[in-house]
């Protein structure tokens, strides 16, 4: 079935994302989607009515949006399994747990206020491909008939069932009941999903802890806290009495590092750590992991001195776990923090993540900054520039003029990463090299020529 030409396409790189009650996250819009999901599951479902698994984050527009999402389900003729404010992965873990058909989760992750969005995952746990996406869209056929909705009761036995299992699995990698046992943590929820989970856990696995950013009030999620604003929780570390620290962002799907002097460690030292780890005991076969383009070139030679190679993919942990599975491998991520380990997940897990690398901290008994010397990471520039249109960038002669400078400035010693978020209405560029110096004008003098021709007023 294809698409109407006439339809715009609601599904962004990573789900349904606009400001709240502004289409497609209006209501008529997400009872229409929830509906159509409802009656895509029937078809495959056996005569049985489909079960999904649904949960969001602390914005104050989720638990409407989680309502009409009910009403649609409904309506379309499938049961709904709410859980409240959760993690996404916490959704993706509990649909294979649970045995449900699909997942939705309410997030923006780690968008500001207003936006809101809706991520629809399959009956394994994964985000749905760009095709199933499309498919959903064309079952559309008209607003749902959905009744009115009453406040939802989350259960608690489910939620509880992941904490359990995330706490296991963390558990059985480390070989230890108390795996950070030892360390002084400080963590940053972000006010989002993460809040009631996130100081809980690291003291449950042995960790004296200090939260930030575990209050949400509904409107304070990601506001300068969080794996996007992590500059609170490195003040907090660098001030002493911490190993490390660990922020999540919004829904808690990535994390952020924060060493014991305070300076920030991206997902590219995760992903070396990890990988790293997992290649010493053996476990990772064959020795490759998955980086998008917009992972440091210091991590591809770092993981090249230790005998691991490196598939760069597309930015989006959609992409990477498509890229894993394509290539037969587990441990892959972005810079963002992304990180996945299909032993472990079927999507990017903030808190596993970070329980993890707490527990190599404890592990090994020396400092995280010590555990990171053999990665290098080459001078990156990233800057982001607000945008009215999305053209195609090379079709911008201004534009392409300065992507073209740098190419030939560079030649093979960095590289130019040029391109669209797929959720914002932001230019993104990303520029490596040799000399810090160097990159920050050619970056400064690509984004001035964007700015000239598609910048938003």
């Amino acid at each position: 079935m294809s698409e109407p030409a006439t339809r715009p396409r609601l599904f962004g790189t990573d789900g349904i994302r606009a400001p709240f009650g502004e289409a497609p996250l209006d209501r008529e819009t997400v009872t229409a989607v929830a509906a159509a999901l409802a009656g895509e599951l029937r078809r495959t479902a056996g005569g049985r009515r489909p079960l999904v698994v649904l949960g969001g984050d602390t914005r104050s527009s989720t638990p409407a949006i989680s309502r009409w999402v009910a009403a649609g389900l409904a309506a379309g003729g499938a049961d709904c399994r709410f859980l409240g404010v959760v993690p996404t992965p916490a959704v993706a873990w509990l649909v294979r747990e649970l045995g449900a058909d699909a997942g939705v989760a309410v997030s923006a992750s780690h968008n500001p206020l207003p936006d809101n969005g809706v991520k629809i995952l399959d009956g394994e746990g994964h985000k749905l491909s760009p095709g199933a996406e499309h498919r959903l869209e064309a079952a559309i056929t008209g607003p749902a008939p959905a009744a009115e909705i009453g406040e939802l009761a989350p259960d608690a036995a489910a939620v509880e069932a992941y904490v359990a299992g995330l706490a296991e699995r963390v558990r059985a990698q480390a070989g230890r009941e108390l795996p950070l046992a030892g360390l002084a943590v400080a963590v940053d929820a972000a006010n989002g999903a993460a809040s009631p989970f996130a100081r809980r856990l690291f003291r449950e696995l042995g960790a004296e802890v200090t939260a930030l950013g575990d209050h949400p009030t509904g409107d304070n999620i990601n506001v300068a806290c969080g794996s996007t604003h992590p500059e609170g929780l490195a003040a907090a570390v660098a001030a002493g009495g911490h190993h490390l620290g660990v922020a999540f962002d919004g829904d808690a799907d990535r994390a952020v590092l924060v060493d014991e002097a305070g300076r920030v460690r991206d997902g590219d030292a995760i992903l070396f750590l990890w990988a790293r780890h997992l290649h010493a005991a053996g476990a990772l076969a064959p020795p490759v992991v998955v980086a998008t383009t917009m992972s440091n070139l210091g991590l591809e030679r770092a993981l090249d001195r230790l005998g691991i190679g490196v598939v760069r993919c597309d930015v989006g942990d959609r992409v990477v776990v498509e890229t894993l599975q394509s290539e037969g491998l587990q441990l892959g991520g972005e810079q963002s923090g992304h990180i996945v380990h299909l032993g472990l997940s079927t999507t990017g897990d903030g808190l596993l993540t970070g329980l993890v690398m707490a527990s190599l901290v404890a592990a090994a008994g020396r400092p995280l900054s010590e555990l990171l010397a053999d990665f290098t990471r080459y001078p990156q520039v990233l800057c982001n520039v607000r945008v009215r249109e999305k053209p195609e960038l090379e079709e911008l002669p201004r534009v392409a003029a300065a992507a073209r400078r740098v190419e030939r400035e560079l030649g093979a010693d960095g590289r130019l990463v040029l391109r669209y978020s797929g959720t914002e209405p932001l230019a993104r560029v990303m520029i490596e090299g040799p000399d810090q110096g160097v990159i920050e004008n050619l970056a400064g003098a690509l984004c001035a020529a964007i700015e000239s021709e598609i910048g938003a007023p």
